[in-house]
Protein backbone atom coordinates (compact mmCIF):
# COMPACT_ATOMS: atom_id res chain seq x y z
CA UNK A 1 0.00 0.00 0.00
CA UNK A 2 1.28 3.47 -0.96
CA UNK A 3 1.78 5.91 1.67
CA UNK A 4 -0.43 8.99 2.51
CA UNK A 5 0.81 12.21 1.31
CA UNK A 6 1.49 14.50 4.03
CA UNK A 7 0.45 17.84 3.73
CA UNK A 8 1.58 21.02 5.60
CA UNK A 9 0.27 24.88 5.88
CA UNK A 10 3.62 26.16 4.33
CA UNK A 11 3.78 28.98 2.36
CA UNK A 12 4.02 28.29 -1.49
CA UNK A 13 6.41 30.64 -2.78
CA UNK A 14 6.12 33.12 -5.64
CA UNK A 15 3.40 32.05 -7.83
CA UNK A 16 2.34 33.17 -11.82
CA UNK A 17 -0.91 33.31 -13.77
CA UNK A 18 -0.70 31.58 -17.04
CA UNK A 19 -2.53 32.83 -19.64
CA UNK A 20 -5.41 30.18 -21.13
CA UNK A 21 -3.79 28.49 -24.22
CA UNK A 22 -6.75 25.99 -24.31
CA UNK A 23 -8.70 25.41 -27.54
CA UNK A 24 -12.58 27.41 -26.98
CA UNK A 25 -15.14 25.10 -26.38
CA UNK A 26 -16.55 26.75 -29.77
CA UNK A 27 -13.39 25.20 -31.86
CA UNK A 28 -13.80 21.83 -30.10
CA UNK A 29 -17.65 21.54 -30.76
CA UNK A 30 -16.72 21.80 -34.92
CA UNK A 31 -18.71 19.87 -36.64
CA UNK A 32 -17.55 18.96 -39.95
CA UNK A 33 -20.47 18.12 -43.27
CA UNK A 34 -21.25 15.04 -43.29
CA UNK A 35 -23.13 12.73 -45.93
CA UNK A 36 -24.09 9.02 -46.28
CA UNK A 37 -22.96 6.86 -48.63
CA UNK A 38 -23.03 3.59 -49.76
CA UNK A 39 -19.67 2.14 -50.88
CA UNK A 40 -18.98 -1.28 -51.31
CA UNK A 41 -15.53 -2.53 -49.89
CA UNK A 42 -13.02 -5.78 -50.29
CA UNK A 43 -13.67 -7.89 -47.48
CA UNK A 44 -9.81 -7.59 -47.33
CA UNK A 45 -10.20 -3.76 -46.99
CA UNK A 46 -12.82 -4.46 -44.45
CA UNK A 47 -11.49 -6.78 -42.17
CA UNK A 48 -7.97 -4.47 -42.00
CA UNK A 49 -9.97 -1.55 -40.78
CA UNK A 50 -12.05 -3.30 -38.38
CA UNK A 51 -9.20 -4.73 -37.00
CA UNK A 52 -6.97 -1.08 -36.80
CA UNK A 53 -10.23 0.43 -35.51
CA UNK A 54 -10.19 -2.73 -32.35
CA UNK A 55 -7.06 -2.34 -31.78
CA UNK A 56 -6.91 1.72 -31.60
CA UNK A 57 -10.28 1.70 -29.81
CA UNK A 58 -12.09 3.82 -32.58
CA UNK A 59 -14.84 3.46 -35.20
CA UNK A 60 -13.59 1.53 -38.49
CA UNK A 61 -15.68 4.11 -40.46
CA UNK A 62 -14.39 6.84 -38.95
CA UNK A 63 -10.75 5.59 -39.85
CA UNK A 64 -12.11 5.20 -42.97
CA UNK A 65 -13.43 8.59 -43.36
CA UNK A 66 -10.17 10.28 -42.09
CA UNK A 67 -8.36 8.47 -45.02
CA UNK A 68 -10.17 9.94 -47.50
CA UNK A 69 -10.34 13.08 -45.86
CA UNK A 70 -6.47 13.20 -46.05
CA UNK A 71 -6.49 11.67 -49.66
CA UNK A 72 -8.74 14.74 -50.79
CA UNK A 73 -7.10 17.54 -49.11
CA UNK A 74 -3.29 16.25 -49.66
CA UNK A 75 -4.55 16.40 -53.32
CA UNK A 76 -6.83 19.32 -53.96
CA UNK A 77 -4.32 21.57 -51.89
CA UNK A 78 -7.35 22.16 -49.09
CA UNK A 79 -6.22 22.20 -45.12
CA UNK A 80 -7.25 19.12 -43.65
CA UNK A 81 -10.05 18.75 -41.75
CA UNK A 82 -10.87 19.01 -38.21
CA UNK A 83 -8.16 17.81 -35.51
CA UNK A 84 -5.50 19.82 -37.67
CA UNK A 85 -7.67 23.07 -37.28
CA UNK A 86 -8.34 22.66 -34.08
CA UNK A 87 -4.42 22.48 -33.41
CA UNK A 88 -3.86 25.39 -35.70
CA UNK A 89 -6.24 27.77 -33.68
CA UNK A 90 -4.79 26.74 -30.94
CA UNK A 91 -0.94 27.77 -32.11
CA UNK A 92 -2.42 30.62 -33.58
CA UNK A 93 -4.06 31.80 -30.14
CA UNK A 94 -0.60 30.80 -28.07
CA UNK A 95 1.31 33.03 -30.78
CA UNK A 96 -1.23 36.07 -30.12
CA UNK A 97 -0.83 36.14 -26.66
CA UNK A 98 2.56 35.54 -25.83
Amino acid sequence: MKSRIKYTDEPIGELSVIRDFLPSPDELAFKEEKVKVTISLSRVSLDFFKHEADRHRTAYQKMIRNLLDAYASRHTGESPTRPSRVRAAACRRRLTLD
